[in-house]
């Protein structure tokens, strides 16, 4: 089968069953509206992609009796009493920054190019973020 695409959202809106057959089976599939053209794609195909081609470099150290999870060039970090707790809070405040960034700051020079972090953060569970920042299963 081949490519899905309506040139109007009202097109789409009434092959939406086609659009979305389309984005599962891992096809693509695509509507135009107005100058802007959207593309529909399973969830876990992009969350699996998201994270097989971003790999978080966190930096996981054990300091002080307890453990900290940093990711260079992003502001998030946590600390916890045990590596699992520390990676549950990094879990957290990553979180919290995709909040933030859909919130506000997805304009800001430093943080735009973040969108691909940011979906892999909602696209994901917690066990699958933790096997992302530091390969092991939570």
């Amino acid at each position: 089968m081949s490519a899905v695409h309506y040139e109007t959202f009202t097109e789409a809106r009434s092959h939406l069953r086609d659009l979305i057959d389309a984005a599962l089976q891992g096809r693509v599939a695509t509507m135009r509206r107005d100058n802007s053209r959207t593309a529909l794609v399973d969830g876990e195909r992009l969350r699996h992609f998201l994270a097989s081609a971003t790999p978080s470099g966190a930096h996981v150290l054990a300091e002080g009796g307890g453990w900290s999870v940093f990711i260079p060039g992003l502001p998030v970090a946590a600390d916890g009493a045990t590596f699992d707790e520390a990676i549950t809070e990094m879990i957290d405040a990553l979180r919290e920054y995709a909040e933030d960034w859909q919130n506000r700051l997805q304009h800001a020079p430093n943080h735009r190019d973040n969108w691909g972090l940011v979906q892999l953060i909602g696209l994901s569970d917690d066990a699958q973020l933790a096997e992302w920042l530091v390969g092991v299963h939570k």
